[in-house]
């Protein structure tokens, strides 16, 4: 058999098992009358039709875009990629959360459940430290709401560092995170740059922007926390290729942040070891680990402990909602979940970059954010919502596409821009 027929079947079928999947995640608990705690398995969402007339121009930011990415890609200078890569992804993601007018940015921020609640009515934020841990359990009087006390401080400290410069409007406040997070594309085109090849770094840019994870890119605090992971490994592999202690430092620093804005990125310690070992150099270990000490002697000096805290926020996490979600059923349908926010044409790359594993920093990354991503469906304690909750390790996947062959890019960034309108205007999803 060819290879190039081998290798197109193999993509079909691979696409194939996705599809699969996602149509198991929502017959399943149907056929079993079993309530999996979410509106919409396997999104937590509601089904909510709303097309109207801003739906047209985010088709058409959508529609530019794919045929003017992959032509900056190949012929602009490095710095217009970059740029590029910034400007679509701010662009795409605001076009796809103004399909509902300013309330696509400000609805999810206006919750109670959400961080700004609770980050506009801090005090003192040494006291804020010293009795964090005590308001994480339900029964503990004057409780913090779901999304503070499901995540260490630095998370809140975000959200009280907006509201103390003044940016107290929800809407503004979804501005700054959608421009945040959309430097994460920068930096993953710059550590894949700096490990592999220009070129490599260029066939990623049209994917890292029109990835489907751009639905929950300016809606979710996770998003913030993905641009500075995505920064912080960036570092690294600059320290790692160049032999800078400062770079290391400061990806300590970024990387020990992580830690502390969600103890779900403990895990990004896999992409950290994998960014090392593609580029063969463990100099900046050391130094990095020093950036990361600073940041846990801060938070531990000002009165919280990561390590009391976790266990605290276990049993809170199993007082809730988690208990109710069968691990049976969301150790595969948090996949199924996640398949949304990569779509099927990153499944269609999987066999593609298997191939490619020893070879491709790309398909090395991806394979790093991967198992990181299995071990958190492992756990147990990311039951649903990981559409949003897995942002920091899929944006580490979403380009794999690249490794296709070239006629099939343009219907396959269709496909990606397709699948993030319907999800934008068929859905009413929880972020």
């Amino acid at each position: 058999m060819p290879r190039t027929t081998a290798s197109t079947r193999a993509a079909v079928l691979s696409a194939g098992v996705g599809l699969l999947l996602v149509a198991a995640s929502m017959i399943v608990p149907q056929v079993i009358d079993e309530d999996v705690r979410v509106h919409w398995p396997p999104l937590h969402a509601d089904w909510d039709p709303r097309l109207g007339i801003l739906t047209l121009p985010a088709t058409v930011v959508g529609l530019v875009l794919v045929l003017v990415l992959p032509w900056v890609a190949r012929a602009a200078p490095w710095g217009a990629v970059l740029g590029t890569g910034f400007v679509g992804s701010w662009a795409w993601i605001m076009a796809l959360a103004m399909t509902e007018g300013t309330d696509g940015l400000a609805r999810v921020f206006e919750r109670r459940q959400e961080y700004v609640y609770d980050a506009q009515s801090i005090g003192s934020i040494h006291t804020m430290l010293q009795t964090f841990v005590d308001r994480i359990p339900y029964t503990a009087p004057e409780n913090w709401h779901v999304h503070v006390a499901g995540h260490p401080p630095g998370a809140l400290l975000y959200f009280v560092g907006l509201d103390r410069l003044g940016i107290t409007d929800p809407f503004w406040i979804g501005v700054v995170c959608v421009t945040i997070a959309s430097t994460a594309a920068v930096a993953v085109m710059v550590t894949l740059r700096t490990l592999g090849t220009e070129r490599l770094a260029r066939s990623a840019l049209p994917w890292l922007v029109l990835a489907p994870s751009a639905v929950w890119m300016g809606v979710t605090g996770d998003a913030v926390f993905t641009a500075v992971a995505a920064w912080g490994l960036a570092l690294l592999a600059v320290a790692a290729v160049h032999r800078r202690v400062l770079p290391a430092i400061g990806a300590g620093l970024l990387l020990g942040s992580c830690v502390y804005l969600s103890y779900g990125l403990v895990l990004l310690a896999i992409l950290a070891v994998a960014v090392l070992a593609v580029a063969r150099s463990w100099r900046p270990l050391p130094w990095a680990l020093g950036g990361a000490a600073v940041v846990a002697a801060l938070f531990t000096a000002g009165g919280y402990a990561w390590w009391e805290a976790y266990p605290v926020l276990r049993e809170r996490y199993y007082d809730g909602i988690a208990s109710e979600r069968a691990y049976a059923y969301w150790v595969w349908g948090d996949v199924a979940a996640w398949t949304f926010s990569v779509g099927l044409a990153v499944w269609a790359a999987f066999p593609r970059a298997a191939r490619l594993l020893r070879t491709n920093v790309l398909a090395q990354l991806a394979g790093a954010a991967l198992l990181t991503i299995a071990l958190a469906c492992l756990s147990g304690m990311s039951k649903a919502e990981v559409e949003r909750i897995f942002l920091p390790f899929t944006i580490w996947v979403v380009a794999l596409p690249a490794l296709l062959p070239e006629r099939w890019h343009r219907p396959l960034l269709l496909s990606q821009v397709v699948l993030a309108l319907c999800v934008q205007q068929l859905l009413l999803t929880r972020w």
